[in-house]
């Protein structure tokens, strides 16, 4: 198959849409604890979504998977078991900061980690550096990074003129709790690529099979998501048991003393709802990646781009930036269109590469 950086662009950005779109239903399950919703979402997320969209794109997937190397195996689970500890915060990230500022601070960190560390790891980064197409990604690389500060300003500066307790859309906003969770969340959740790169084994072996090669990524997927269950099913159970919350699954409230009724159908159908539309980010980056090239390494930078860019765009649909100054709503589109002109000159640099 012939790589076409454009349509991987395209993919990426689908995915980042979908990914800065998960928390949305979210916030509209109502009566459960915040443990409840993330692990029933979760189980679409790391469990359900990943291996039924898999079963049904990909050839003999159990046989693929049971060919795999163990230490491949081990690799994917161990990346994703890593990433489960930044990811089950990310939720948190989003409580204490926003959609906005919380994934601007987060997703910066894990840019970083997530993008240059593959290669720096297989010691191709210098042969990377040498040539014209790879200056034009790195450069991409770097605008993205200066976007993502761009954008985190403008949250700050927000935060400075609303108040630190009156930001809208986050009742419980707290500016020096979000940030040290927001830098513990997206120093881990870089390692969900290193759990990707681990996973070329099991793309030969899938593209082996006669899978279609923009469905080779979606196997490794199930094993890195395993990986991711299993940290955060952990942790949600330590606080279900903690808080007494398990009854919340079948009709309880998490406040007590209310008589409203639990939207008990309505909650399962929202948590499903975010829990795909999470998944469905990395359903579309694999995608992407496929078609990236030699420089398939810069799909993680475009990922968290798109992925920022559609989270502030929803920041301003639920009033997060309501009451914001000009000169900061004018700071935060200057870091939207570095976002923009990243993923342009990065889908540059993948297709002189590519031609």
């Amino acid at each position: 198959m012939v790589p076409n950086p454009a349509l991987g662009v395209v993919f990426h950005w689908i995915g980042g849409f979908s990914s800065a779109s998960f928390y949305v239903p979210y916030k509209k399950i109502r009566l459960w604890s915040w443990e409840v919703f993330w692990l029933a979402g979760g189980l679409f997320s790391w469990l359900i979504a990943p291996w039924l969209f898999a079963a049904l794109q990909t050839k003999d997937l159990l046989g693929v998977l049971a060919a795999t190397p163990r230490e491949t195996l081990a690799w994917c689970w161990f990346w994703g078991a890593m990433w489960g500890f930044g990811g089950l915060t990310f939720g948190l990230t989003m409580r204490y900061l926003g959609l906005s500022l919380g994934m601007a601070v987060a997703l910066g960190l894990t840019t970083v980690i997530g993008t240059m560390g593959p290669p720096i790891f297989h010691g191709t980064i210098g042969q990377i550096a040498s040539t014209t197409s790879g200056q034009l990604t790195l450069a991409g690389i770097a605008v993205t990074l200066v976007g993502i500060v761009v954008v985190a300003k403008a949250g700050q500066a927000k935060s400075a003129e609303l108040g630190d307790n009156s930001e809208q859309g986050v009742s419980e906003f707290d500016l020096k709790k979000g940030l040290l969770i927001a830098t513990f969340s997206g120093c881990l959740s870089g390692c969900f690529a290193w759990g990707l790169d681990a996973g070329q084994p099991i793309r030969d072996l899938t593209l082996a099979a006669g899978t279609d090669p923009l469905s080779q990524g979606l196997p490794v997927l199930c094993i890195v998501l395993l990986g991711g269950l299993t940290t955060n099913a952990l942790w949600c159970a330590y606080l279900i048991a903690k808080n007494r919350s398990l009854g919340q699954f079948f009709g309880a409230s998490a406040e007590a003393g209310n008589p409203a009724p639990v939207p008990l159908l309505s909650n399962w159908l929202l948590a499903a709802l975010g829990g795909t539309l999470w998944y469905g980010q990395f359903f579309f980056y694999t995608m992407g990646e496929s078609q990236m090239g030699q420089y398939g390494f810069s799909s993680w930078t475009l990922h968290m781009a798109s992925i920022i860019l559609f989270s502030t765009l929803w920041g301003f649909a639920l009033k997060e930036w309501l009451g914001a100054s000009i000169r900061t709503r004018t700071l935060v589109w200057s870091g939207i269109g570095l976002l923009v002109g990243a993923t342009v000159i990065i889908g540059g640099g993948n297709m002189l590469a590519a031609g």
